[in-house]
């Protein structure tokens, strides 16, 4: 029996070149936005969040009694009684920002400023959706994705698995 030669393998699809032109310039800039860390991307939103909640909760302590008079006329919200709605969404507002700035419990954080902005869109101000939504929008990325490297949530992740692997 005389043994043949190998039948070639299919020729791997070799990398197409780049295009050229407008075309090109559009694939590159894509390619690059691409290549953007998450960690990056992740510290604007942190300040963002952050930045809104915070502006909030210095504006109720501000005028604490006017604040006191928003929960009991306007908020309304259900099964809370006014001054210790007030209470607390000023605690939540003073204390999640400056969680979300240091990436620290960033997670649980921005599921309390999600539950918190649920409770503003349904119970107090069902218009602002548009609003809303775009806070609901960061703080889902924030909760799916975390702080991002540049965050003491990372420094506490590593720190364990160090110690971990030394155990």
């Amino acid at each position: 029996m005389i043994a043949s030669a190998p039948e070639p393998l299919p020729a791997a699809a070799a990398p197409a070149a780049p295009a050229r032109g407008p075309a090109g310039a559009i694939e590159r800039a894509i390619g690059a936005l691409q290549r953007v860390p998450y960690s990056i991307l992740a510290l604007p939103l942190r300040f963002a969040i952050a930045t809104v909640f915070w502006n909030s909760g210095t504006e109720k302590l501000a005028d604490w009694n006017a604040t006191l008079e928003l929960f009991r006329d306007e908020y309304k919200v259900p099964l809370l009684p006014p001054d210790f709605a007030a209470h607390l969404s000023a605690s939540i507002e003073l204390s999640t920002p400056v969680l979300m700035v240091l990436g620290l419990l960033t997670r649980p954080a921005a599921l309390v400023l999600l539950g918190m902005t649920t409770v503003i869109e349904v119970f107090v101000y069902p218009q602002a959706w548009p609003t809303h939504i775009q806070w609901a929008a960061m703080l889902l990325v924030l909760l799916c994705r975390g702080a991002g490297t540049f965050s003491i949530d990372e420094l506490l992740r590593r720190w364990t698995a160090r110690r971990q692997a030394g155990a």
